[in-house]
């Protein structure tokens, strides 16, 4: 069940947003390089070459104009947006230190969620086809003797393909399971609970997308807190989304989706949410936002719902979007006219006319090459943490934060600590948050 004091909110918000979507342009190709953290080994990842042999990566014209043209700051007042910064902030990272507490270890984890009403249990994805019920042993976990599912026979880690995530409903009764399957196709099927058993006679397939390349398959679903299943696409792969994809309002890929599972419609095992930009038509009607690269890992805050995305760049900018949900449904972030916030690609639909910048982003100078994306933390725990956004580079080994001042606007990040591999982040029924490494390790931020 969602909160009452949640629950009237996103009722508002949902009424909101339904008055105020705001038009998303199509269009949009381009040729990206593979920087994802899955790979089939630990180090770091390597560049796919362009699937066309394109090499036009020029900023600049195009059908936004010059590279700030079409940027709409969603932050930047006067406007509509509503400050999420914490009250008792004083906008700064100033004595937060942490270290990673190992708490468990599993085979490639690549999600870590909670189970509505489980208690102390913990559930997780492993990459290679198995999803795991973990016991809470005093301050560890362990892994419950043969896998909940094991779906192994059914995908591939080759290139960045796996059991990517997990998800429950609000009720508990259902585990949602994205993956690629054999042949490294997007599937994202949905499994009734039997106690604490999977049913593994009960699948369904909600959403079967093709994927064109092995790459940027994209695939975090979340249970957003409308209630709603929120599915995260990459553009198809290859380097700079060459079939064009992510602003193409009639392809699935290159986008972050939204969909209600527990009310199928139109032959369908969903139904399409109120207050999604294309409801109506003019393109797929699960779309929720456009526009972007490989959006491996988002979330949404426990607090106050807004939704971050970590999007991983092709070979320059790495970038954190923070949209507050009352502004999230109908956004264009942009990609491929886009790298961040620099302008990229300026072919024929490759720039909308609107869309939004990151509200954080870093290069590759400094050793980063894919960003990981997190949590608000809203923790016991780490008092000087509140309110900050945790997140991470796969190359660089970093755990980051980062929070906003009461204009919406970064008023300061950094480094944090070092963290090996960093693929995934996970909260727990305390609002404590996890860092999943690829190389097996789950570990839990604490005070340092």
């Amino acid at each position: 069940m969602i909160p009452a004091r949640r629950r009237h909110r996103l009722l508002a918000v949902v009424a909101a947003i339904s008055l105020t979507l705001v038009a998303v342009g199509c269009g949009g190709d381009d040729d990206s390089s593979s920087e994802n953290q899955l790979q089939t080994t630990t180090s770091a990842p390597s560049t796919t070459v362009e699937a066309d042999g394109s090499t036009d990566t020029t900023a600049g014209g195009g059908n936004g104009g010059d590279g700030a043209a079409g940027r709409v700051d969603l932050h930047a007042g006067p406007g509509p947006f509503e400050s999420v910064a914490d009250p008792d902030r004083d906008g700064s990272l100033d004595g937060v230190e942490v270290s990673l507490q190992e708490v468990a270890t599993l085979d490639e984890p690549t999600s870590l969620v909670v189970r509505p009403g489980d208690d102390d249990h913990l559930w997780a994805s492993e990459r290679a086809g198995t999803v795991r019920r973990l016991t809470r042993d005093g301050g560890t976990y362990e892994a419950d003797g043969e896998p909940a599912l094991d779906i192994s026979d059914d995908t591939t880690t080759e290139s960045e393909r796996g059991l990517l995530s997990i998800a429950f409903s609000a009720d508990g009764d259902t585990i949602y399971v994205s993956h690629t399957n054999a042949g490294g196709d997007t599937r994202l099927d949905a499994y009734a609970m039997s106690g604490d058993a999977i049913d593994t006679s009960s699948k369904e397939t909600l959403l079967a997308v093709d994927q064109p390349f092995s790459n940027h398959n994209g695939g975090d679903v979340q249970l957003g807190p409308d209630g709603m299943l929120w599915f995260g696409l990459g553009d198809g792969g290859a380097g700079n989304d060459p079939g064009n994809r992510a602003q193409n309002p009639d392809e699935l890929l290159g986008k972050v989706l939204r969909i209600d599972p527990t009310k199928p419609a139109d032959g369908k095992p969903y139904s399409i949410p109120e207050g999604n930009p294309f409801a109506d038509g003019g393109g797929a009607p699960e779309i929720a936002i456009m526009g972007v690269r490989n959006p491996w890992r988002f979330s949404f805050d426990r607090e106050n719902d807004d939704l971050w995305i970590g999007d991983v760049g092709q070979d320059q900018v790495e970038e954190v979007d923070h949209l507050p949900i009352a502004q999230a449904l109908g956004v264009n972030l942009g990609w491929s006219g886009f790298e961040g916030t620099e302008a990229h690609l300026d072919g024929e639909g490759r720039r909308p006319a609107e869309s939004v910048p990151p509200v954080f982003e870093y290069t590759h100078e400094d050793g980063g090459c894919s960003i990981t994306g997190g949590y608000v933390y809203r923790g016991r725990a780490i008092e000087a943490l509140e309110g900050a956004y945790l997140f991470a580079d796969y190359c660089a080994a970093e755990l980051r934060a980062l929070v906003l001042g009461d204009d919406g606007q970064v008023a300061d990040e950094r480094v944090l600590t070092d963290t090996e591999s960093p693929i995934s982040f996970a909260e727990d029924q305390d609002g404590e948050v996890y860092v999943l490494s690829q190389s097996g390790a789950v570990s839990r931020i604490v005070p340092a």
